[in-house]
């Protein structure tokens, strides 16, 4: 009796912790400040479950990127200034209790879908954002972009526009990814089209272009394996969207290669890369620090070089940035850890047999999350951001779940 009695609460411990982690993942859309209470109750009933913590098998680089960064930070001289980046270490249990507590591929079906719900829910609220801002422009006589694009975008339930787009952008892949390949969209497949339009439409009106061409990349991966014919739309598509927008959003467009003076930000981009560039070469193996761009960005500035408006806090790309802050060897580190997660996922899509799938959309959509934050990575630090970490690392957890055989067989329901 107490023996049934232990496994008994063993097994309520451990189905709390997966409730626990489930929420966490998807109360980062939200708010950073719940998202981690749950990891931290998770992480506690997963340790008094007894249950073995778990980790997918890419243990090597990430312990070699963490530690990487400990070094660097041990040797900058500023412990103060870089304790922000240790303290999100924290952000990593996120791996370790999705890997351990994500018993069942259905259960990845349902964070999915709990991503897009609340997902387009965020993006109704940043719709209604936008059209705040258009009237806002109105009553002050501005001329929208000039108002909006600079600094008046759309932020949903987030403090940075960055921070929201990146968030939908990957609560759109994965739902792209289940509507393609997943087994069945079961009969609300109206919601799961609505959730996409919605999105689609806040990401549109985002004006952040790093995320269209990550989105695009990303979007053209999954219709590639979906139907091939379909990637060939893609630039008609892209034309009609041109056309049909609004002047503001065609000026966005443009801006990617004629920039407007004075409201977006190719040109002091250009200098943060630049001055990353001149940090890299003075402090190859170790950089200035965690933090440490932050505070001596204009330290490495060029005498004489001018400073567009614009974020000098970081360097706008995050292999430049990590490898500025904490040297070379650790940003290929993590080169490695992405390469090495999409090589395991793309043997893993191999080895399934042919037809749709559970653990095939999970492997895909977490592909196009890897790929589309690797592009959207040449123009913004987005791991950076613990919002876009959290959800990353949640999408990589149950990508390796998808790989597990037993998983795969394991039965599943139908939303």
């Amino acid at each position: 009796m107490i023996a049934f009695q232990a496994r008994q609460t063993e097994s309520l411990l451990l189905r709390s912790a997966r409730w626990l982690t489930f929420g966490s993942a998807v109360a980062i859309l939200l708010s950073i400040a719940v998202s981690q209470i749950l990891l931290a109750l998770a992480m506690v009933a997963l340790l008094l479950s007894g249950e073995k913590l778990r980790l997918p098998p890419i243990k090597l680089p990430l312990a070699l990127f963490l530690l990487g960064t400990l070094i660097s930070w041990a040797f900058s001289g500023e412990l103060t200034a870089g304790l922000p980046q240790l303290r999100k270490f924290y952000v990593f249990l996120e791996l370790v209790a999705v890997t351990s507590t994500f018993g069942n591929i259905a259960f990845i079906r349902t964070l999915v879908l709990g991503w897009a719900g609340i997902g387009a829910l965020i993006a109704v609220r940043g719709l209604v954002q936008f059209a705040g801002k258009v009237r806002e422009a109105h009553e002050l006589g501005r001329n929208f972009y000039d108002y909006y694009a600079p600094a008046e975008r759309m932020t949903g339930f987030m403090s940075h526009w960055m921070t929201f787009s990146g968030q939908e952008m990957f609560a759109l892949l994965m739902l792209l990814a289940f509507l393609f390949f997943a087994s069945s969209a079961g009969r609300r497949r109206w919601v799961w089209f609505l959730c996409t339009g919605l999105m689609s439409v806040a990401l549109l009106l985002g004006f952040t272009r790093s995320i269209w061409l990550a989105s695009a990349a990303a979007g053209i991966w999954l219709l590639w394996f979906y139907r091939r014919w379909l990637v060939a739309l893609v630039p008609v598509a892209g034309v009609l969207v041109f056309l049909f927008s609004p002047a503001a959003v065609r000026e966005r467009f443009t801006s990617l290669l004629r920039p407007k003076q004075g409201v977006d930000s190719n040109e002091f981009r250009v200098v943060t890369w630049r001055t990353g560039v001149r940090i890299i070469e003075q402090h190859p193996l170790l950089g200035v620090g965690p933090e440490g761009i932050k505070y001596h960005f204009k330290d490495y500035v060029p005498a004489g070089t001018p400073l567009p408006d614009g974020w000098y806090g970081h360097l706008h790309n995050i292999y430049l940035q990590y490898a500025a802050e904490r040297g070379i060897p650790t940003m290929l580190v993590l080169l490695w850890l992405l390469a090495r997660i999409l090589t395991d996922f793309w043997r893993g899509l191999r080895a399934l047999p042919g037809g749709r799938s559970e653990a095939r959309f999970i492997l895909h959509g977490a592909i196009a999350v890897v790929l589309a934050t690797m592009v959207e990575g040449l123009a913004e630090v987005n791991l950076g951001d613990t919002e876009v970490l959290t959800i990353f690392l949640a999408v990589v957890a149950c990508g390796y779940l998808a790989l597990q055989k037993d998983m795969q067989t394991t039965k599943q329901t139908v939303h």
